[in-house]
């Protein structure tokens, strides 16, 4: 799969970025290749599970997270765009409690890798967007939790204004110093 692998100021989370074949009729690139991904990214971990979801302007999703049953992410928007963000819940990580976040949208066809052991998120800032993504594990909503999007300890500098749309999940979410957390 011919793209360029960058780390973020996470250096777990890394940001794939194409190359994109296109002229007037369209484009076609590779969006996923399991032994290239495992070379380039260091990263060997099955894909067990693809999810699409779609959203309107201001929908925050997360930041979303199993404590049991730990799932990495590859995720990319194929319609609009989302401020994407990730937060290290690893308490052994020199990196716990801080969070990174990329713009992603359809016209880049960037990708973003979440390791285990982080929150995942999104808010949506085109009118909408449809956002893919595989998993190395299956969801299990007994073992989800979210962490609460606003927390002023994590401080993610989300670019919006006023309040987001939520689901009920993420309305009612906890704070870092409350939250499940990995070893």
């Amino acid at each position: 799969m011919p793209y360029t692998v960058t780390p973020t100021a996470i250096p777990e989370v890394l940001l794939l970025e194409p190359q994109v074949f296109g002229d007037a009729r369209g484009f076609f690139f590779e969006s996923f290749n399991q032994r290239d991904f495992a070379e380039k990214t260091g990263v060997d971990l099955p894909f067990v599970q693809d999810n699409h979801s779609k959203s309107a302007q201001g929908v925050l999703r997360g930041l979303h997270y199993q404590i049991q049953h730990p799932q990495g992410k590859l995720v990319r928007v194929v319609q609009g765009q989302v401020f994407d963000v990730a937060v290290d819940l690893r308490q052994s990580s020199a990196t716990f409690g801080q969070w990174v976040g990329v713009y992603l949208d359809a016209q880049k066809h960037q990708q973003l890798w979440v390791p285990p052991g982080f929150a995942h998120g999104f808010v949506v800032l085109s009118e909408t967007a449809e956002f893919l993504y595989k998993t190395t594990d299956y969801w299990y909503p007994a073992h989800e939790r979210s962490l609460r999007w606003d927390d002023p300890t994590v401080g993610i500098a989300w670019p919006i204004s006023g309040q987001p749309l939520l689901a009920a999940k993420d309305a009612a979410a906890l704070g870092l110093a409350q939250a499940d957390k990995f070893a």
